[in-house]
């Protein structure tokens, strides 16, 4: 293939990726963020009357989301590496957990809604980091923030919609069909989940290696060569060994825990968006007007998330983007614990949303500092995301009541955990030097080539551009 041809084949599957693709995983974080915090739209409802829930039993609910979605992390990644077909796993789960989000109108009690919970998380669980991995066997490297950085804008784009879709739906909807207007915002959210699982079965393409729709096979076999040549190694699973392998090379190295303890404090820290409507409560404004004013503080997040992983991607840095974003977070944070102002205090919440820039480059860090081989990287995306997210289990109870309405404990947790995150992003950049010298002495300085390479790639066979791309790896810092 001459480099030509190699750069229009790239060049094309790189387009049906962003605008094929990466739409449509947003659009599954978009539902999976609303499907599992709906609950904090309820609260500002008739939700916690109707169940007769107390502020303990409130915050139960929200934590027992979690122990089975950071307990079936690791598994389910392991099973999505073995069964090669991300449409249908993905999809499959998506369509259940909009069913069982659903449930939740139906529910009557304390414990019914412990038990719709619990079950969500269990369903939820196979979503992100299966995204992130497939997203890691399309995209190389360099490519990852920006991506990673549109999937979680997902997220952030959802909290925006939440208040859009609830605010109507409580407004308008109390009392029709005998059913209150937290019933009906379950209702409908969990019936738009399980169309888009549906959709998700025949559109999200499978591995590039195994996919068998709407990609070419000099698409694919790009797609491979590309992702081999960036890791310096074939990005396939079985070639480099199996799941249990990959489980025994992620505990064994130091980055993984580096990772996993930074991703921790940064989901600790940001833990107050569970509360983010009731937060904004203490404006002082009725539940309607609360729920308009997160729309704007969360598309400002959207523009902080998204320019902060096109600038990272463009320069190839990782710490700056993510301690600056935090550190501003932390400042945020000191301004709402300080004071009632209500200005100050909002000014503060555009702030406080604006961290998750950072926290979106923590997740492509991770596929950055762990590239190869597949399966390891496939069980570390998990692992790291299935133990940091106990930091939302115990998010879950730092914002009581009884700390109301100035929450300043609360937010100096959170300033606290921003502070961790970012002492443990400069651990792991000091750790990434080493390593990258290591690499310097073994396989010499990394070869600077030519603008105009046509010539050379013409004649270079792929296992010569994998081995050149071996020596010349280098981790990104």
């Amino acid at each position: 293939m001459s480099a030509e041809d190699r750069k229009r084949i790239e060049k094309s599957l790189k387009r049906k990726l962003d605008f094929g693709m990466m739409p449509l995983i947003i659009l599954i974080y978009i539902l999976n963020y609303l499907d599992r915090q709906s609950i904090s739209q309820a609260r500002l409802s008739t939700f916690q009357e109707d169940l007769n829930l107390d502020d303990r039993q409130y915050q139960n609910a929200v934590a027992l989301l979690f122990p089975l979605y950071i307990a079936m992390q690791v598994p389910s990644n392991m099973m999505l590496a073995w069964c090669g077909k991300p449409s249908l796993y993905l999809g499959t789960f998506v369509c259940i957990w909009g069913v069982v989000s659903g449930c939740t109108a139906a529910c009557q009690n304390y414990g019914q809604l412990v038990a719709v919970r619990v079950i969500l998380g269990g369903i939820e669980a196979p979503f992100f980091p299966g995204a992130l991995f497939l997203l890691s066997k399309w995209y190389t490297r360099r490519e990852l923030s920006t991506r990673m950085g549109l999937l979680y804008a997902g997220s952030i784009i959802s909290n925006a919609f939440a208040g859009l879709i609830a605010a109507p739906v409580l407004a308008n909807m109390q009392g029709t069909r005998g059913l209150a207007a937290w019933r009906w915002l379950f209702i409908i959210e969990g019936s738009i989940t399980v169309f888009v699982g549906l959709c998700v079965m025949y559109l999200l393409p499978d591995f590039p290696h195994n996919t068998t729709r709407f990609y070419s096979e000099e698409e694919k076999a790009v797609a491979v060569q590309r992702l081999a040549e960036d890791a310096g190694e074939s990005d396939i699973e079985g070639e480099n060994g199996g799941a249990w392998k990959g489980f025994i090379l992620c505990v064994l190295d130091p980055k993984v825990w580096i990772l996993t303890f930074m991703l921790f404090a940064s989901v600790l820290g940001l833990s107050f968006n569970a509360f983010f409507p009731t937060i904004v409560k203490t404006l002082g404004y009725d539940r309607i007007t609360t729920l308009f004013l997160t729309v704007p503080i969360w598309f400002w997040a959207f523009v902080c998330v998204y320019l902060n992983a096109l600038h990272a991607d463009k320069t190839g840095e990782r710490f700056y983007h993510i301690s600056i974003p935090l550190g501003t977070g932390m400042i945020a944070f000191i301004i709402a614990a300080a004071t009632n102002n209500i200005p100050a205090r909002f000014f503060a919440m555009f702030i406080m949303a604006s961290s998750y820039a950072g926290y979106v480059i923590i997740l492509s860090w991770m596929s950055n500092s762990i590239p190869r081989p597949a399966y390891k990287r496939a069980v570390a995306l998990a692992m790291i995301n299935c133990i940091a997210n106990t930091g939302n289990l115990a998010g879950a109870y730092i914002f009581p009541a009884k700390w109301g309405s100035s929450y300043w404990q609360s937010f100096t947790i959170c300033a606290t955990m921003f502070l961790a995150t970012i002492v443990l992003a400069f651990v792991l950049r000091l750790m990434l030097i080493r390593e990258n010298k290591k690499l310097d002495r073994e396989f010499g300085e990394v070869e600077v080539r030519p603008k105009n390479i046509s010539d050379h790639e013409a004649v270079e066979s792929p296992e010569e551009r994998v081995l050149r791309a071996r020596r010349n790896f280098r981790y990104l810092i």
